[in-house]
């Protein structure tokens, strides 16, 4: 599904209806991330935790994240998405999407998310060389995705090699 997601968005010039569009896929994108990553046991309070989508700062993506997950299951985890407005709300949370509006909280979020093992996913320029694990990025018309396997590896995380082929492996 997720070579689908990536051949099938197009994007021209920014209006609403293409904004959504682009959220939309990202939305399946994080959903996709959960199949193709691999928390360590401890990433979870408890082996039927549920597994928390986050969203720091203003949420783009509307009912479709929400939409995106319903009634899903990883592992066991069924999968939950949570909005925070500040770092200091996010108790659990094992995939973080960081907001644009965050960057000036970057060095702290990487931190937080080195030391709880979760993977932060956004879409600002440098993101991913900043210290960031997965950075969309527009190409040809479709949404690609940036990796830092180092940020990945330093979180303890394991990321499937069926993603990696799909990424552009980028040096923090």
């Amino acid at each position: 599904m997720l070579v689908a997601v990536l051949l099938s968005f197009g994007a021209s010039a920014p209006r609403q209806d293409e904004i959504t569009k682009e959220y939309q896929v990202k939305a399946v994108f994080l959903y996709n991330f959960t199949q193709f990553i691999e928390w360590p046991p401890d990433a979870f309070a408890q082996p039927d935790a549920p597994l928390v989508i986050g969203i720091l700062g203003p949420d783009p993506f509307g009912k479709y994240l929400d939409e995106t997950v319903q009634g899903e299951k990883i592992d066991g985890h069924p999968l939950v998405v949570q909005r925070f407005h500040t770092l200091a709300e996010i108790a659990h949370c094992q995939i973080l999407f960081v907001n644009r509006d965050e960057k000036s909280e970057w060095k702290q979020i990487f931190d937080y998310a080195k030391a709880q093992h979760v993977l932060t996913v956004g879409d600002v320029t440098n993101f991913s060389k900043q210290g960031g694990m997965i950075r969309f990025f527009p190409e040809d018309n479709k949404i690609r995705i940036r990796i830092n396997l180092t940020s990945v590896k330093n979180a303890e995380l394991k990321v499937s090699s069926k993603l990696l082929r799909l990424a552009e492996i980028v040096e923090p």
